[in-house]
């Protein structure tokens, strides 16, 4: 297998890391550039790419696994126990299959893995002494619990004609553009409740569980105390104010769930013959992991970059984080 790694300077403290330093991606980048949006769209909806991934697989689970919406005009054991398991199936299946492939079959080796150390065991640091299975306990649990749960009161609520509601046939523009939009305000509501969570209260008490992942694997995307899991997945009351369809809805959970844990395999990429083709892990989430008081957000919103807290991977970066760090722990 070729070689991804990369010698620039910081390798001594990474496995792999993208050209440093990092450049700015944001599509709210000014002045917009029309040529940077277009590749944007094409690399993120005109290819075999995460998002095009999520849909292709939101629009199967709504056909062949999710009840109906009719059926949740009342609340129900069953369709609720329903939702639950397709959503518990969901997160094993891409978490639990890309930790298989990752890190147990080793089918990729090193080749873009951000991090050299594999997965902590007989630390009691961790739930059960192990990395994976307190991972696993904290996104099997409250994680699957509180997704299904903001899920099912929104299909209630659609049912129920409670909040707006579209069809492809009634506003097919819409239809399309909303799945475009999800991502991004999801990435808006992460930012700011994801600041929150790092005022030094809330960090020590609630946001430090999902950070003793410094070095992240499928299951650490998912893996997040109770309350952090409430605000992280109040992100789809956006569809109680917004018309949406249940396609966007499930979308959205998959994005928040079962996304969580392709944005956190530890790898840039999945290489298929030494290529890469599909995007997964990022460099700059990859730096909050390790530094903790920087790059709160994501590449696509420009928050970091307006508010000074963005680690471009450079050792002044780290310098600058390490020394903001210990001047907000210091006041709380």
């Amino acid at each position: 297998m070729t070689d991804h790694t990369d010698p620039a300077p910081m390798s001594r403290e990474w496995n792999y890391h993208p050209d440093l330093p990092l450049a700015d991606s944001s599509v709210f980048r000014w002045p917009p550039t029309p040529v940077f949006l277009a590749r944007w769209v094409a690399r993120n909806w005109l290819t075999f790419s995460e998002r095009v991934t999520m849909v292709l697989l939101t629009v199967f689970c709504w056909w062949a696994f999710y009840p109906p919406l009719e059926v949740s005009q009342s609340f129900a054991v069953g369709w609720i126990l329903q939702v639950w398991a397709v959503n518990m199936g969901l997160v094993i299946a891409v978490a639990g299959g890309l930790h298989w492939y990752f890190y147990m079959r080793k089918g990729q080796g090193q080749a873009l893995k951000f991090d050299r150390r594999e997965q902590t065991t007989g630390n009691r640091l961790w739930n059960f002494s192990d990395q994976v299975h307190d991972n696993m306990f904290w996104s099997l649990g409250s994680g699957v619990a509180q997704l299904s749960a903001f899920q099912c009161v929104t299909m209630w609520l659609m049912a129920n004609g409670y909040v707006p509601s579209i069809t492809f046939a009634s506003n097919p523009i819409w239809f399309v553009l909303a799945l475009v939009l999800l991502p991004i305000w999801s990435a808006f509501h992460f930012y700011w409740v994801h600041r929150l969570l790092h005022v030094p209260f809330l960090y020590r008490h609630v946001h430090s569980l999902h950070h003793r992942n410094v070095n992240v694997g499928p299951w650490s995307g998912f893996s997040m105390h109770p309350v952090e899991h409430f605000l992280y997945i109040s992100s789809l009351c956006i569809h109680w104010v917004v018309a949406s369809h249940p396609i966007h809805l499930i979308f959205h959970v998959i994005y928040l769930g079962p996304g969580a844990a392709m944005t956190h395999t530890g790898y840039e990429d999945l290489l298929v013959k030494d290529k890469r083709r599909l995007a997964l892990g990022t460099f700059y989430h990859q730096l909050h992991h390790r530094y903790y008081e920087c790059n709160y957000g994501n590449q696509e919103m420009p928050w970091d970059r307006w508010f000074g807290t963005f680690h471009d991977g450079s050792d002044e970066g780290t310098k600058v984080t390490r020394a903001r760090k210990k001047q907000m722990h210091a006041k709380g």
